[in-house]
């Protein structure tokens, strides 16, 4: 594969890349790629992180990366997940996320021989500490603020002192593992800043960020449309502005950041998520009751998916052909295959594409893109891991 051809694998369908000509000048210098991606252990894994995260890894690992995969059980001892306590996080990552996220990789076409699983505690040594000082002292007391958004909530009086280590260290991470190229959803963008503009401070080279779409989640909006795309914009007044502004559907860069993250697929909230592990029948009751306007293009969950999980051009690198075949009764226009996104999104503004079709064809798609990871879960103890998750986040 040549630098160019890796570039382009590298950066597809990535929402960011910070940035494109430092990455150019480390393909060109032949330097090892060391790629990461960090997940807390927060509960079951859903697919803007089986999916949507893991179909990035396996390009990257098509592109000659190596790739680690850090399971953060400190900072989700931090932020308070689970029961609350260390032992659990440290257990349930290796006992089911590791698991889930080896299922999510074949799901994807991968292997996961290929990924190499760390733990925070398994990586936090006496040389690492310093690393997370340094980060601290070189970052203002703001901008760490601001990077406790990636905590799910707004820094401010009700956040403990904790909530402030929780950006140093995972900057810290990064340089520890000596890792060059760094990735995540566009919500930990703030944390990346954090650790690039570090790195001159702890002695090396700024780390690439690549930042992948995040998914939206079933049931983000409703009545609430107008206040939350305005909550949203307010919080624009506390980010840093990136150095290129592109607008999207209408929106800078920073407002389709900020949105996608308040609507985002979460975990907390069961029925906005489609989990590796559901079973078909879940996977069809969400995906049915999930919020799709007819002809309505922007801000539509499951024509976020279609295009972002359904048209992700890894497929078609995996031998597998492009498109999607909508079923219909002949009197409703009879069957038909969409082979790009466009003309699908096309076909659904002007209403000739019934939202309960798209439903029904997106539910199909899903239950057998999963199927690898229900087999996998059939293992007794990994299905007793994921009931042991199960149970911790229905108490949470």
């Amino acid at each position: 594969m040549t630098t160019d051809e890796k570039f382009k694998l590298i950066t597809r369908n990535l929402e960011e890349t910070l940035t494109e000509e430092e990455l150019k000048t480390l393909l060109e210098s032949g330097t090892p790629l060391k790629h990461y991606i960090g997940f807390e252990i927060s509960g079951k894994v859903h697919l803007g992180q089986g999916l949507a995260a893991m179909q990035k890894v396996k390009e990257l690992h098509n592109a000659g990366c190596e790739t680690t995969i850090f399971l953060a059980d400190w900072h989700t001892w931090l932020n308070k997940k689970l029961d609350g306590t260390l032992e659990t996080a440290t257990r349930m990552a290796r006992e089911f996320f590791e698991e889930a996220l080896k299922a999510a990789y074949l799901c994807v076409g991968g292997n996961p021989s290929d990924l190499k699983f760390i733990l925070g505690s398994e990586l936090y040594d006496k040389t690492y500490w310093p690393k997370v000082i340094q980060v601290a002292k070189a970052t203002t007391i703001s901008r760490m603020m601001r990077s406790t958004d990636i905590m799910g909530r707004m820094a401010g009086e009700s956040s403990d002192t904790a909530s402030l280590f929780y950006p140093s260290m995972q900057a810290a991470d990064i340089f520890q593992m000596g890792i060059n190229i760094a990735h995540a959803g566009t919500d930990q963008r703030n944390v990346h800043v954090v650790a690039r503009e570090a790195a001159k401070d702890l002695g090396t080279t700024k780390p690439i960020a690549l930042h992948h779409h995040l998914i939206m989640g079933l049931k983000p909006l409703g009545e609430n449309n107008d206040l939350i795309l305005q909550q949203a914009k307010d919080k624009l007044s506390s980010k840093s502005k990136p150095g290129q502004i592109t607008n999207i559907g209408g929106l800078s860069y920073e407002e389709k950041v900020a949105l996608i993250a308040e609507l985002k697929m979460s975990k907390s909230r069961p029925d906005t998520a489609v989990f590796i592990t559901d079973s078909p029948d879940d996977i069809k009751r969400k995906v049915n009751n999930a919020y799709c306007p007819e002809g309505q293009v922007d801000l539509n969950p499951i024509l976020d998916w279609t295009k972002h999980l359904v048209f992700y051009p890894l497929g078609a690198d995996l031998g597998h052909p492009p498109g999607v075949q909508i079923k219909r009764k002949e009197e409703h226009g009879g069957d038909i295959t969409y082979i790009s996104y466009a003309e699908l999104e096309k076909d659904y503004a002007d209403k000739k594409l019934h939202p309960q079709d798209l439903k029904i064809a997106v539910a199909e798609w899903l239950i057998k893109k999963l199927e690898p990871a229900r087999e996998y879960f059939k293992d007794p103890k990994r299905k007793q891991a994921l009931e042991e998750i199960t149970a911790l986040t229905s108490k949470s």
